[in-house]
């Protein structure tokens, strides 16, 4: 490693009577990748907060290159240049993506005129240098999530930024993806920048880190060596105990075919970026989980967007529950079958962040809980208080914003939500994505405990540990059809990457 580039010396930061830092202290050199570690609400957010000018200390000092610097807001922590990629998109829909990644530095010509073919040359570069195959002109809105991540990630390289923070930048692209993104981290650390790459992906963290810094409850705990160190040790320091099983799949006694699908195909409109399905066929027993494998952009969100009614009219095929032929035209006529849909993107369209836990939780049964013209607030309120602690969700009380929780929280009001509605099928896409280790063991028992009482599920994940921990079976995707089929007993990481990449 090269000398100190980064040093952060006993910054503490409070909101109210809550103390999110307790005089913590990191540095980092040139030419290293630092991970920091730490359960949701470890405090890491807001200390990368506070490095890129979102935030201020209360106490605490920032030295870059030796020397103390005063950073109050993101413009001057650019211009020390730290530059940081944020876990939530910070991405402006209607723009196209040459557009966002130089927001606030368009090209200019002779005032007032901007040079868009400057930006679009200049953004092809940055395309290229992370193989994202989509135009500079297009639409960000029209690109999936995991696009939006890259793009992200090309805003912060166009910065040339000599301190990089890495917020969860793998969360939402798929494996493929996610080895474009480490070959240029390393390039970057040859170049001589720092990186601090956060995650809640242990087997990336030994790829690519340097050091490993954990913290826990907003304080420091230790620092150590990536090539010195395991999983357990790491675990162990993020969560002050030993976490004996990372996923602790229990037997459950299958039933009937609870749900099972025929031929569904589907056709985007024209000029859609959606990915297309073929002839999809497959089955779900009662307390069965069945995973499903498969890259970014393989189909595999699509075709719960189908199931789940999304799409209306461009599906065709036929849907079975418990045996009978249902016919799903809107998200309105999937409940009523039993399906209930947790989408991936939690704060898009998963939540209304504005609105409250018990809001949230009631709102696909707004009219169960109506009388007449009037709401009936005394049930209402009880199903809130028994999902809310079904489920352990961590808040003063049901009338807290969504807004304010964890990413593991607010994946358990989602799922409080579905779970209300009693469905006969429940669709999980990436139902840990972003959350830690000790939020995804409860969502992971959680599961269990619901294919215990013979519910029918299907979970996608692009962790393929994961995906074989939690599941029965697991079926692969690969642009719009089905490649593949295995037994948890037989499914190996690499037998699903072949599958998924026919």
């Amino acid at each position: 490693m090269g000398k100190v580039l980064l040093e952060m010396k006993h910054i503490s930061k409070s909101f109210g009577a809550v103390q999110a830092l307790k005089d913590v202290s990191i540095d980092l050199h040139e030419g290293e990748v630092l991970a920091l570690m730490g359960e949701n609400g470890a405090g890491k957010s807001t200390l990368m907060n506070i490095l890129s000018g979102s935030l201020l200390p209360q106490e605490g000092e920032i030295y870059v290159d030796g020397r103390k610097v005063n950073v109050t807001d993101p413009v001057t922590a650019k211009k020390h240049g730290i530059a940081k990629i944020h876990q939530e998109l910070q991405v402006v829909p209607e723009l196209n993506v040459a557009e966002n990644i130089f927001l606030g530095r368009w090209f200019k010509k002779k005032l007032p005129m901007v040079d868009f073919q400057g930006m679009i040359t200049e953004t092809q570069k940055y395309l290229d240098m992370l193989e994202l195959d989509v135009k500079p002109t297009q639409q960000v809105k029209d690109l999936r999530i995991g696009e939006q991540q890259l793009v992200e990630i090309a805003k912060a390289l166009s910065l040339n930024a000599k301190i990089l923070v890495m917020d969860e930048p793998t969360s939402a692209i798929s494996e493929k993806e996610a080895e474009k993104l480490f070959a240029i981290i390393r390039r970057l650390r040859s170049e001589g920048r720092g990186i601090i790459y956060i995650t809640h992906r242990m087997e990336e963290i030994f790829k690519i880190a340097d050091r490993l810094t954990v913290m826990r409850d907003g304080a420091y705990i230790g620092t150590v060596n990536a090539s010195e160190t395991d999983t357990d040790e790491i675990i162990r320091m993020m969560v002050g105990r030993d976490v004996s099983e990372q996923y602790p799949k229990a037997p459950t006694e299958k039933g009937d075919v609870a749900f099972e699908v025929k031929n569904l195909t589907y056709t985007p409109p024209e000029g859609s970026f959606r990915r297309s399905l073929k002839n999809i066929s497959l089955q779900v027993r009662h307390g069965e989980v069945l995973g499903i494998a498969g890259l970014a952009g393989a189909g595999r969100t699509e075709f719960f967007e189908c199931v789940a009614g999304v799409h209306g009219k461009e599906v065709t095929g036929e849907i079975y529950i418990e045996g009978k032929l249902v016919v799903i035209r809107r998200p309105g006529d999937a409940i009523r079958a039993g399906i209930s849909f947790a989408t991936e993107d939690r704060k898009g369209s998963g939540l209304v962040l504005q609105r409250s836990i018990g809001e949230n939780i009631s709102l696909p049964l707004l009219k169960q809980f109506s009388k007449f013209l009037f709401m009936d607030l005394k049930n209402e309120g009880k199903a809130w208080e028994e999902q809310i602690e079904a489920l352990k969700v961590k808040a003063p009380g049901s009338k807290t914003l969504a807004s304010s929780l964890s990413g593991g929280n607010q994946q358990k009001v989602i799922l409080a939500r579905w779970l209300l509605t009693k469905p006969k099928l429940l669709l999980l896409d990436e139902p840990t994505r972003g959350i830690d280790v000790g939020a995804k063991a409860e969502i992971y028992q959680l599961i269990n405990n619901l294919a215990k009482t013979g519910m029918a599920i299907i979970v996608v994940s692009s962790e393929l540990p994961e995906v074989i921990g939690i599941s029965d079976r697991i079926v692969t995707f690969c642009e719009g059809e089905l490649t593949g089929e295995f037994e948890q007993k037989e499914a190996t990481q690499e037998k699903l990457l072949h599958s998924a990449t026919k």
